[in-house]
C-alpha cells in the first residue's frame, strides 16, 4: 500500500476516472479495496478503537500493516488519529465524515459477501472440478 500519490496534484483533473492508471482515483481505490482497508474501515464504523482493539478485532492482520494501513488511511482523510495525554499515551480511531460517507457502502459490500460465500464456494469447486 503505497502512501505517495502517483499523479502530481497540477496533472490532476477535475473528474476521477479508476479505470485511468494515472489517475488519483487508482490509488484511493487501492488503499479503500485493500484487505485490510476495507476491513478496517468497516470495524470502525462501528465506532472508534484503539490500536490494540482494532488488531483483536481483524482476524490475521499484523500489527506492522495495520499501522501502515491506517496511516494511509489518516492521509487519505478516511480515519482521523487521537491521541490523550496519559502515559503510556492513549491513541484511538475513527472515522472522519468522509469515512462515515464510504463505511456504508462498505458494510453493504461485507454483507453481499457473507451472504453469497457458500454460491462462491460451490462455484469454485464446480470450477475445479472441471480442470
Amino acid at each position: 500500500m503505497a502512501v505517495g500519490s502517483q499523479a502530481r496534484k497540477s496533472e490532476w483533473p477535475l473528474t476521477s476516472d479508476a479505470f485511468n492508471s494515472d489517475c488519483p482515483a487508482r490509488e484511493v481505490l487501492d488503499h479503500i479495496t485493500s484487505r485490510w482497508g476495507v476491513l478496517i474501515l468497516t470495524a470502525l464504523g462501528r465506532g472508534p478503537l484503539r490500536f490494540s482493539e482494532l488488531h483483536a478485532t481483524i482476524g490475521g492482520i499484523s500489527e506492522k500493516m495495520l499501522s501502515q494501513t491506517l496511516r494511509t488511511l489518516v492521509r487519505d482523510g478516511l480515519v482521523s488519529r487521537a491521541v490523550e495525554p496519559t502515559r503510556p499515551p492513549r491513541v484511538s480511531y475513527e472515522l472522519t465524515d468522509l469515512g462515515r460517507s464510504l463505511a456504508g457502502s462498505l458494510l453493504q459490500f461485507l454483507d453481499w459477501i457473507r451472504l453469497h460465500t457458500i454460491e462462491v464456494v460451490a462455484a469454485q469447486r464446480r470450477h475445479d472440478g472441471e480442470s
